[in-house]
């Protein structure tokens, strides 16, 4: 398989009751095997560096962040291109993301690409509008949803139908 690639996701399983339907048809990630999920670092280090002591930097990271619960409640746009669910509060989700980075400078989140790094569920993108429209407006009719997260996915995977999966998994503290 050409291309293949880690990440580190944090899953939201109560999202997929509401995005789901949508992210099937409008999310290549959904359709690759990634379920609904906030990013957490993207991408991560290649799949040969993942090594024991890689997996106890994450765990160590991951247990220093409490779990948090979070609510989403509005359907938010990066342009006309991305339908996206806002997390509520967003902190966790952006400290989460600062803490992975230190640990791991050489892998800054997607790529060094955005000067802000927004925390979101995506729903849909690069699709007309006139759809992610209608999803958008789906999922609003079905929110809010709170979810409380419970652990981080260091999933690993290439561009292609039903590719990735879940290699390790690693629980936030207690808090």
């Amino acid at each position: 398989m050409e291309g293949i690639e880690t990440a580190l996701i944090v899953p939201v399983p109560e999202a997929e009751p509401v995005v789901a339907r949508h992210r099937e048809r409008f999310d290549q990630a959904a359709r690759w095997g990634v379920p609904a999920h906030v990013t957490a670092l993207y991408p991560f280090v290649p799949p040969a560096a993942v090594t024991d002591d890689v997996l106890a930097a994450v765990r160590a990271t991951v247990a220093n962040t409490p779990r948090f619960t979070v609510e989403f409640a509005e359907v938010r746009w990066f342009g006309e291109h991305v339908a996206w669910l806002a997390p509520t509060p967003d902190q966790p989700f952006r400290a989460l993301t600062e803490a992975l980075w230190a640990r791991f400078p050489d892998q800054p989140p997607y790529r060094g690409e955005f000067a802000d790094v927004v925390p979101h569920l995506t729903i849909g993108h690069d699709v007309p509008v006139s759809d992610l429209q209608a999803a958008a407006d789906a999922v609003t009719a079905r929110l809010p949803l709170t979810a409380t997260p419970a652990e981080v996915w260091l999933m690993v995977g290439a561009p292609e139908p039903d590719s990735w999966h879940t290699a390790a998994r690693f629980a936030f503290g207690d808090g």
